[in-house]
């Protein structure tokens, strides 16, 4: 089995560290520097881009018996055509960085889909060479798992940054909302994310609220009144 991985970013990074790891023989080349002259192989990952990944995939010439597969948790499979009758999604769902590359992929979830069983079969044996969580998918159902982690990761950190923003001016370090954090997100391990929430939404306390958003500016006040609105309709 040999791989080549199309981008050098997040990604890629995880997934070339993650295959190279189990033995798997794996390099990456750079979407920018053209792929004229791609290195053979038996599988073709394209992490990419979405905005870039139709144009990626219409380079990429003469690897008709290969597999071709993306990793965008977006992108329909029809972006590969006739000429990669060989293709299918390689989704794997975490948050990645080049900085801080994952260790164990183990518990990384993958999902997966390809065209017919053959593919479906060699996709799925692929993902299992990495981890032990691994789903067959569809687009329908891929798409809305990329928007819940878009709220369940993206938007979370964004909270974060915003938490940090309101300490800034204070003697008191981020650091000190670390236990906190730790202790919310493993709650939700052994409770609904609906029994675990907390707080003066929660609980409809609007005398806390009012106060709260007095120590804010406008548009910390409109993120802070709309969150806490959702919250209360779900009391």
């Amino acid at each position: 089995m040999n791989i080549v991985i199309i981008g050098k970013g997040n990604v890629a990074t995880n997934l070339e560290y993650a295959f190279r790891k189990k033995g798997i023989a794996c390099q990456m080349v750079s979407s920018r520097e053209g792929l004229d002259n791609l290195p053979p192989a038996n599988v073709y990952i394209y992490a990419v881009k979405d905005e870039a990944l139709v144009e990626v995939v219409a380079q990429v010439k003469g690897k008709e018996r290969a597999m071709h597969l993306h990793t965008s948790g977006t992108m329909p499979i029809t972006v590969f055509g006739d000429d990669k009758p060989h293709a299918g999604v390689f989704y794997p769902f975490q948050t990645f960085s080049k900085a801080r590359v994952i260790e164990d992929f183990s518990t990384v979830p993958v999902f997966f889909e390809a065209r017919g069983i053959d593919d479906i079969s060699a996709v799925y044996s692929l993902a299992l060479s990495i981890t032990s969580h691994v789903y067959e998918t569809t687009q329908h159902d891929r798409e809305r798992l990329h928007v819940a982690g878009v709220y369940a990761c993206n938007f979370t950190n964004l909270m974060y940054t915003m938490a940090a923003e309101l300490l800034r001016n204070t003697h008191i370090p981020f650091s000190a909302l670390l236990p906190l954090i730790d202790e919310t997100a493993a709650k939700i391990h052994t409770l609904s994310p609906r029994d675990a929430q907390t707080g003066p939404a929660r609980r409809g306390d609007e005398n806390v609220m009012q106060h709260h958003l007095s120590l804010l500016s406008e548009e910390q006040q409109q993120v802070y009144a709309l969150l806490s609105t959702e919250i209360g309709k779900r009391r």
